[in-house]
């Protein structure tokens, strides 16, 4: 018979949990995380839930670009985590001899890295805080190796502690009985651990604040559906799921008090890209004079953007629109065409805030930004 220690080590070997097991490895199971005895990057596999909880290996950062791409790891803070030990990744594979060889090996590796989701800033700017110390780098190529490591490592725990102080903040302007529409997926799963607008929910219910939340679908990969909902279940937080088109008939009934979603990229003047469905639903939420928050890292500010409209927003596939099926029988006509944006900007003037790990941001937003990004 397998003592513990054996059974503990053969499940970390075999790399794959049922949904039961999750309870066992949430309190230390990153969405990211770094095999230091296998010099590999572990990821859930957000595809398979809420079906199968399943951990898959990288050891090449093409699979890692790969992965980002497939959306096997998806939410801005997520995939910068993930691309920042996809340039670990290809510093241990490169054969660069030299200093100068290695530093051109990531740079190529950065700038294919970088093309695997060009809406979330949070990838390109990991990577251009990867590239700064490559530049600036000294001594021999080794030594290089591992501090590209060390800082990936460094740059997944900062997004753990930059997430929390989100939470606290965000948590103060929740009252005891709201409910709460959330859009797409925001918790650990978005985040190497613990959410952005998610995590506000969860800190203000682990508060003692009684919570409801409403799970938008988000369609058309249900991210609300299969991983919110997954999440506000091991939290043990009340919801229900609604379809998209339904957060309207809430919101005018007067039964919702507050609406969060997280953001892939704010813009100088506060607008946000967002998970697409996310700009019907502030329209519905202002007409209606329920607050909006839009929770973001502050490493999600991309100053150098004046407006949403400069935003470039990536276009999927439209199989994910058009390969449905109800009852077992595909919904959609054979031969139809669709069109599939992942994300809409959300103007800034339908925000009642802005929640970052610096503080709340109160319009106007083009002043106020840089002050919370900029603050030391």
């Amino acid at each position: 018979m397998l003592n513990s220690v054996q059974e503990a080590n053969a499940l970390q070997r075999e790399r794959f949990f049922t949904l039961q097991a999750y309870d066992k490895v949430n309190q230390t199971m990153r969405t990211v995380e770094w095999d230091k005895e296998r010099g590999q990057l572990l990821m859930i596999d957000q595809r398979l839930l809420p079906g199968e909880f399943k951990v898959v290996s990288y050891s090449d950062y093409s699979q890692v670009i790969h992965a980002i791409r497939e959306m096997v790891v998806r939410g801005a803070p997520a995939i910068g985590a993930a691309a920042a030990f996809g340039l670990a990744l290809a510093a241990r594979q490169s054969n660069a001899a030299s200093l100068a060889d290695l530093q051109a090996d990531l740079h190529q590796a950065a700038a294919q890295l970088r093309a695997a989701r060009p809406t979330a800033v949070n990838l390109a700017w990991a990577l251009e805080r990867m590239l700064r110390l490559v530049d600036n780098a000294l001594g021999q190529v080794d030594d290089l190796r591992q501090q590209v490591l060390d800082l990936a490592q460094y740059i997944a725990d900062e997004d753990v502690e930059i997430n929390q102080r989100m939470a606290r903040h965000g948590a103060a302007l929740l009252d005891d009985g709201d409910t709460v529409i959330h859009h797409c997926n925001t918790g650990s799963l978005a985040t190497v651990d613990w959410g952005t607008a998610l995590g506000v929910i969860r800190m203000a219910f682990e508060q003692g604040k009684r919570l409801h939340v409403l799970v938008d679908e988000t369609r058309p990969r249900l991210q609300g559906a299969r991983l919110t909902a997954w999440e506000l279940q091991q939290y043990g937080i009340p919801f229900d799921i609604i379809s998209d088109n339904a957060a309207g008939f809430f919101l005018r009934s007067g039964k919702v008090q507050k609406v969060l979603f997280g953001g892939d990229r704010m813009a100088a003047n506060g607008d946000v890209a967002n998970k697409i469905g996310t700009y019907m639903l502030s329209l519905a939420a202002f007409d209606n004079g329920v607050p909006t928050y839009s929770v973001v890292p502050t490493s999600t500010i991309d100053l150098a953007l004046a407006h949403g409209g400069l935003i470039p927003i990536e276009e999927r596939d439209a199989s994910e629109v058009l390969d449905i099926q109800a009852a077992g029988q595909r919904v959609t006509p054979v031969g139809a065409s669709a069109r599939n944006p992942a994300f809409d900007v959300t103007p800034h003037r339908l925000l009642s805030a802005i929640i970052t790990e610096n503080g709340v941001v109160y319009p106007p937003y083009d002043r106020n930004l840089p002050l919370v990004v900029n603050k030391i």
